[in-house]
């Protein structure tokens, strides 16, 4: 990629979490990067200033708005690397992913809405693999933790000499900590797109639906996430559906087959929430069963969604510094491999899931691509273990998460791969 006039472009950063992202950038990025932030409002952005200090002071602001597509390829052709926090990102976030693609401009973004995955897949990874562009979606709650802990297994197993993954339970535990307002209104838009089209609504409930090759892909009957309260399969713990568990499951099928399935070609995948092992872990997985149900459908239909409005928070807003502090999350992944043997991987962190955790995976993400630091060779619509992939995981540890694998038993005695 040929010389820029900026290193990291953050789009939104006005915003309640772009504010963190910002905030992440100042702390940790090199003193000599070039940031700049971007957004609708040139006062905004300079209270955002402001309310940062230090060098951020002299960030330079660049007006940009998602519904002006001129203004986005200028900010496109002027960086390396656009962070977009701008959701909910299908119907709006599309132009600018072909701005980046045309540009040969890297891009990272929070979407957890599978349609626009799909667009932007369809529309623009042809063009991304032609310009060197690396398009990485989902680079928060979801689906890092997801995607960067069954790559991490998958590696430690091959290693090992114990073979590719045949399954694999993924538990989020000790989750303290909310979906962002950016995440709800994603997920309103999700289920409004999916009520408006049923090819669409078929499109986002198979788990292959962002395969690159879905002809070589299992039929969706045979692959079904397990959507009940229940026992969890791999520990002792009651578990419940977890509202973004699915679209990280197409995000992991995707990054398994952009490497030629080397997770392993029968791979099956389930993630889910657990509650403990008691029976008042039963009555807390029920619980959480039905709020997440209640909360489904009071975004599907209009009257409910505008009262949604009202009590959940909004895109912008947030909480409290000290609810901040008080967050917490752990991702543990239970793997079987089909040399017989168990690996038990934990991704995690003392942050926040949906708002500090985010804004460090993020920034982290975007920070490795403006650097370019060991990143694979590829390029077009990728995902985070894919585009960027094991450099992600060591900047994260250095960040004080908990990313780490064993093997726990079974199988023959490891045989390392050279």
């Amino acid at each position: 990629m040929h010389e820029r006039e900026y290193d990291i472009v953050l789009f939104g950063a006005t915003g309640y979490v772009g504010r963190l992202i910002a905030r992440h950038l100042l702390h940790h990025a090199p003193g000599d990067l070039r940031i700049a932030l971007a957004g609708r409002s040139l006062n905004r952005l300079e209270a955002v200033r402001r309310w940062l200090g230090g060098e951020a002071v002299s960030w330079p602001a660049l007006r940009a708005d998602s519904e002006d597509i001129p203004s986005l390829q200028e900010i496109a052709r002027r960086t390396q690397v656009v962070i977009s926090t701008v959701g909910p990102y299908h119907g709006r976030g599309l132009a600018l992913v072909g701005a980046c693609a045309t540009a040969g401009t890297h891009y990272t973004d929070l979407t957890g809405e599978v349609l626009f995955v799909r667009d932007s897949i369809d529309c623009f990874d042809r063009a991304a693999r032609n310009s060197g562009a690396r398009i990485v979606h989902s680079c928060g709650a979801d689906a890092v933790p997801s995607d960067l802990a069954v790559l991490t297994t998958a590696l430690a197993a091959h290693q090992a000499g114990d073979g590719h993954l045949a399954q694999v339970d993924a538990y989020w535990r000790d989750l303290r900590g909310g979906a962002s307002g950016g995440t709800l209104a994603s997920l309103a838009e999700d289920i409004r797109a999916r009520q408006t089209d049923r090819d669409k609504a078929r499109l986002a409930a198979d788990p292959y639906a962002l395969s690159p090759a879905r002809d070589d892909e299992p039929e969706p009957r045979t692959v079904r996430n397990r959507l009940h309260v229940g026992r969890a399969r791999s520990i002792p713990h009651w578990e419940t559906p977890y509202l973004l568990s699915a679209f990280n499951a197409q995000i992991v099928r995707r990054s398994n087959a952009l490497t030629d399935w080397s997770y392993g070609r029968t791979l099956r995948y389930h993630e889910a929430l657990t509650t403990g092992r008691s029976p008042l872990g039963a009555v807390r997985a029920g619980a959480l069963a039905t709020g997440q149900a209640a909360l489904v459908t009071g975004l599907s239909s209009a009257p409910t969604r505008a009262l949604c409005r009202r009590i959940l928070p909004g895109p912008g807003q947030g909480p409290s510094e000290i609810c901040l502090a008080r967050g917490r999350f752990m991702v543990e992944l239970h793997a079987e491999t089909t040399g017989g043997a168990s690996w038990i991987t934990r991704f995690g962190a003392r942050k926040d899931p949906g708002y500090t955790g985010t804004a460090a995976m993020i920034g982290e993400s975007a920070l490795a691509l403006a650097l370019g630091e060991q990143l694979p060779d590829r390029a077009g619509v990728l995902t985070p273990a894919t585009g960027i992939g094991n450099i992600l995981t060591d900047r994260l540890r250095a960040q004080g998460f908990i990313i780490d694998t064993r093997r726990e038993s079974g199988g023959p005695e490891p045989t390392p791969t050279p």
